[in-house]
C-alpha cells in the first residue's frame, strides 16, 4: 500500500488487491448503486465509484480491474479507511468454498453456481448508508424509491454546504449524515413521495445510527435492527446482505423474491397468497414466504445467494397482471 499527500492536503491511498479466476467484477460491484444515476455511487466508463462516511471522514473508494488485480484508490480524510474495506467493497472477502457441494442439492442452482462462478457479494462495512436506501424502499416501486432516495441525499447536501464528495469523479455526492436526516422536517420528505411512516423510521433510524455502526456482525445488526419500529426482516436482509456481505440474508416480506424463488425451484407460478391474513398473529410470515424459505431450506448458510443467483440470471415468475402505478402525493 502507498500513501500519497497532494499539495492540497487531500490524501489518496492506493492498494493492489488480487482477483480470482473468472471474477465478475461488474456483476459484484454492480449489486451496489441504486440505479445508473446513484449520487452517491456508481460505474463509470468501467471504474466503480464509492462515496462514504467513515470513522476518520468522508472519503471516496474507486476500483478499477487491470488484468488479473484490482486498483484500489481511496481519496479524502477516510481515505486510508476506505482503501482498507476495499477488498471487502470488491466481495473478495466473500467466501464460496463449499457452496459448489450446497449448489448441487438443485440442477438449476448447480448451473447457475457454475456459469456465475465469479459473482461475488460485497460488504462494504457500513450499515445507516444503506439502510437509509432501504428504509426508502419500502413497499413502494424501484422508481419512487429512487425519486425519495435521490431527492434526499441531494436536499442534505444543499442544506448543510457540503463539498463534493472527495477524488476527481464528477457529480458524485457524499451520503447524508444521520444527524441531519434526523432533523429533516416531515413537510420536506413528503415533497419527495415520503409518506409519514416512512419518515418516522428514518428518524427512528438516524438517531441509532451510531449504535448500529457499532454491530460486530450481521447477526447484531439484525437484532439491532429489528428493535427499531418500522423495520422488520426484509428490511434488515437487505442491509445486512450489503453491509456484511451476508450470504444467508433473506428478504422475507418481498413482494417478487417468493414467487421467483417458487417458479425457479419447483415450476410453481406463485408461491402463495402474499398476506397472512386478518387474523394471523404479529409477525406471522405469509404463505408465499413459508413456501419460499421452505425451498430455499437445503441452500440454508447460503439462501440470500441463491437469491442473487437467480435475480442475476433473470429468473422471474411470470406476470398476469398491470405493473404498481407510479404513485405521488407530494403535490397534495
Amino acid at each position: 500500500m502507498s500513501r500519497t499527500v497532494t499539495p492540497g492536503m487531500s490524501r489518496t491511498v492506493t492498494r493492489t488487491l488480487a482477483v480470482p479466476d473468472e471474477y465478475d467484477f461488474v456483476g459484484t460491484v454492480g449489486q451496489l448503486p441504486m440505479g445508473r444515476h446513484d449520487p452517491c455511487q456508481r460505474l463509470i466508463d468501467g471504474v466503480f465509484w464509492w462515496v462514504t462516511r467513515t470513522p476518520d471522514g468522508l472519503a471516496t473508494l474507486s476500483l478499477r480491474r487491470e488484468g488479473g488485480r484490482l486498483l484500489a484508490t481511496g481519496y479524502g480524510p477516510g481515505a486510508e479507511w476506505v482503501v482498507e474495506q476495499a477488498d471487502g467493497v470488491a466481495g473478495l472477502r466473500d467466501d464460496v468454498s463449499g457452496f459448489a457441494e450446497v449448489a448441487a442439492r438443485h440442477p438449476l442452482v448447480a448451473q447457475l453456481a457454475r456459469r456465475h462462478r465469479g459473482l461475488r457479494l460485497p460488504a462494504t462495512g457500513r450499515v445507516y448508508e444503506r439502510l437509509l436506501r432501504t428504509i426508502l424502499e419500502q413497499k413502494v416501486t424501484g422508481t419512487e424509491a429512487y425519486r425519495a432516495y435521490a431527492a434526499t441525499v441531494r436536499y442534505c447536501h444543499r442544506i448543510t454546504g457540503a463539498q463534493p464528495a472527495p477524488g476527481p469523479a464528477v457529480g458524485l455526492l457524499p451520503p447524508p449524515d444521520p444527524d441531519t436526516v434526523a432533523t429533516v422536517p416531515y413537510w420536506v420528505l413528503h415533497r419527495f413521495g415520503v409518506e409519514q411512516r416512512r419518515a418516522d423510521t428514518l428518524a427512528r433510524a438516524s438517531v441509532n445510527a451510531p449504535r448500529l455502526e457499532r454491530c460486530r456482525d450481521s447477526a447484531e445488526a439484525t437484532r439491532r435492527l429489528t428493535a427499531i419500529p418500522g423495520i422488520g426482516p426484509w428490511t434488515s436482509a437487505e442491509v445486512v446482505r450489503v453491509a456484511y456481505g451476508d450470504p444467508d440474508a433473506v428478504s422475507v416480506g418481498d413482494w417478487h423474491i417468493p414467487h421467483t424463488v417458487a417458479w425457479a425451484l419447483a415450476g410453481q407460478v406463485r408461491a402463495g397468497a402474499r398476506s397472512a391474513g386478518p387474523d394471523a398473529r404479529a409477525g406471522a410470515l405469509s404463505p408465499a414466504d413459508v413456501r419460499m424459505l421452505e425451498l430455499l431450506e437445503p441452500f440454508r448458510g447460503h439462501r440470500g445467494r441463491v437469491c442473487l443467483l437467480l435475480e442475476h440470471a433473470g429468473y422471474a415468475a411470470p406476470r398476469f397482471g398491470p405493473r404498481m402505478p407510479i404513485r405521488s402525493f407530494a403535490t397534495f
